[in-house]
């Protein structure tokens, strides 16, 4: 699904993110061990930022001079769920209308050659495939509608 089209009047970096247009969320499996989890996250974060560098505010000069680059400005929440409930969603947003789904196949984490990822899921059924994460980013109801009342990660 291709990436929400996004207008500079929905790009409000002066608002809260409660506010925006726009909603991201990563939902990560939950049963993963903490190291497994922030790799999950720090990975569907970078896909979803070059899907989507909208999603990316101006860079930041602090009083030195330094600069700090630019971060979401819409937010994104981190959320936990099973494996399960994981392909469920995964399965259920591909069917909405602008919601862009980035995805993190088990695999991905168990390999050390991308290529040998890459044919992983070239051999493998959308039905087989286990997710360490999936991220989406769409309208606000639709995103509160696919992910209703999955928890926080902790």
């Amino acid at each position: 699904m291709p990436a929400p089209e996004l207008t500079t009047d929905d790009i409000r970096s002066d608002l809260s993110t409660r506010h925006a247009k726009l909603k991201w969320v990563i939902v990560i499996d939950d049963a993963l061990p903490a190291g497994r989890q922030a790799n999950a996250a720090a990975c569907i974060a970078a896909a979803m930022g070059r899907q989507h560098p909208a999603l990316l505010g101006a860079d930041a000069e602090d009083a030195d001079g330094f600069l700090h680059p630019g971060l979401p400005w819409a937010g994104c929440s981190v959320l936990a769920a099973d494996s399960v409930t994981l392909h469920a969603l995964r399965t259920k947003a591909a069917g909405k209308e602008d919601v862009l789904i980035v995805d993190m196949p088990d695999n991905a984490q168990r390999v050390r050659v991308y290529d040998h990822y890459l044919e992983h899921v070239a051999g493998a059924k959308a039905t087989d495939l286990v997710y360490c994460a999936v991220s989406l980013l769409g309208p606000r109801n639709r995103i509160d509608k696919l992910v209703g009342k999955l928890p926080l990660l902790r």
